[in-house]
């Protein structure tokens, strides 16, 4: 980020309550063991990786911004079932200098899929959808193409929701100003720009990551609903849960662009019409804030303890939050230790992050408008963790000259 970016950065804050004090910190600078987690998120962010027996670095989040080239952040922190202090840092869109506030709509990207899991799940609720049924049962406007390898086994809804259907594409690239977008079947059968979703090994052999099977999932509802699938996550997911904000629309419609982030790449450019599209609305077409995803973790909290069946009820609640053998829930990730659902997000110039407990009321939220986000976002979130004495996320300790573990921040 250059001199006249990084003079541009605004603070913006919104009065959302304040955070109880934080856990003492040996590493946190002189001066600042009496701060607020907020405080020591601003003045004292600790790295996403620390070296054994070296002491920790921590940066100020100005200074990490600037660096990382991320011109804006917003971040909300749930702490007791509600929302402890929600804020945003930096600029929505550096060409206006307009800034980042809690309000600011973000592209989710991949933390769509465990929002969007919940209206797979409320058919399997209602009794209309068989979780480990043949997916093709169902699907009514496209099929899952047979061949060698779903003679050895269906593709379920739950192989779909925690990626062991066998499907291919990873991930979808969206769509810039001048392309035009395929629709949802489009999408399955590789008319836009990328590969068609097929069945590449036996389902339930073993965990692939796929966005192609969040798109399996996406025409399902669609298709036993008899609605689009945006409408049925407002209706079914959004508005129960609170999320005012939030959409699925792809693309997103004018009249919701009143306060949005506009997208950057790593080196600073703006990403061609502000943001891309994604017809791949259930595995990357969120649009909402840290906060209303603060909404969303603390709605599958209070249903896992049985409080809540506003969405789903206890026993789907609890089985969406149990670790398979890949420690994945029906849709979040789930932390090795079992106690924390998370899920991480990468669209073009778009990342984000979050991570909330199972049984519990706690979580953190990131989201960031660069190419460059992820590191910023992650060490927010371990910063968040560690001043409130959480079990994680933490940094990745390393030998000195050991390599990282190389995941990804969708097991994030």
């Amino acid at each position: 980020m250059n001199a006249a970016r990084t003079a541009l950065i605004a603070w913006t804050s919104c009065a959302l309550g304040c955070a109880p004090p934080p856990t003492p910190d040996s590493s946190v600078p002189e001066g600042a063991a009496d701060a607020s987690p907020q405080a020591l998120v601003e003045s004292s962010l600790m790295p996403a990786v620390t070296i054994r027996g070296e002491p920790v670095q921590r940066r100020s989040l100005a200074d990490r911004m600037a660096e990382l080239g991320v011109p804006g952040v917003s971040v909300a922190v749930l702490v007791d079932g509600e929302i402890a202090w929600a804020r945003g840092y930096g600029l929505a869109d550096v060409e206006s200098g307009r800034p980042v506030t809690p309000n600011t709509l973000f592209q989710a990207a991949s933390i769509s899929k465990p929002v969007a899991a919940l209206a797979a799940l409320r058919l399997v609720e209602s009794g209309r959808v068989d979780l480990d049924g043949d997916v093709n049962a169902y699907l009514t406007s496209w099929q899952v193409p047979e061949n060698e390898f779903t003679e050895q086994g269906p593709v379920t809804l739950r192989g779909l929701l925690t990626h062991r259907a066998g499907l291919t594409v990873w991930g979808f690239p969206g769509y810039g100003p001048d392309e035009e977008a395929p629709d949802g079947p489009g999408v399955l059968d590789g008319h836009g720009n990328t590969d068609p979703v097929r069945v590449y090994k036996a389902p339930e052999e073993s965990w692939r990551y796929s966005g192609g099977g969040y798109t399996v999932m996406q025409q399902l509802v669609a298709d036993v609903r008899g609605k689009p699938f945006a409408e049925v996550m407002r209706e079914e997911v959004l508005d129960p849960i609170g999320m005012a904000r939030s959409t699925y629309e792809q693309p997103i419609p004018p009249e919701r662009r009143d306060d949005i982030a506009t997208a950057y790449r790593a080196n600073g450019d703006r990403v061609p019409g502000g943001w891309h599209t994604y017809p791949e609305q259930a595995a990357a077409g969120l649009w909402t804030t840290p906060s209303e995803l603060a909404l969303y973790a603390r709605e599958m909290q209070r249903a896992w303890r049985g409080e809540s069946t506003r969405v789903l009820g206890a026993a789907l609640a609890r089985e969406m939050l149990t670790p398979d053998a890949d420690d994945w829930g029906l849709g979040p990730a789930i932390s090795e230790d079992g106690e924390r659902f998370r899920h991480g997000g990468s669209n073009q110039g778009f990342r984000c992050t979050f991570t909330a407990y199972i049984d519990g009321d706690d979580g953190v939220f990131v989201m960031t408008n660069s190419d460059s986000g992820s590191e910023l976002a992650s060490e927010i979130a371990i910063t968040v963790a560690h001043a409130y004495g959480w079990s994680g996320p933490r940094a990745e300790e390393r030998a000195p000259g050991e390599e990282g573990t190389g995941e990804g921040t969708e097991r994030e």
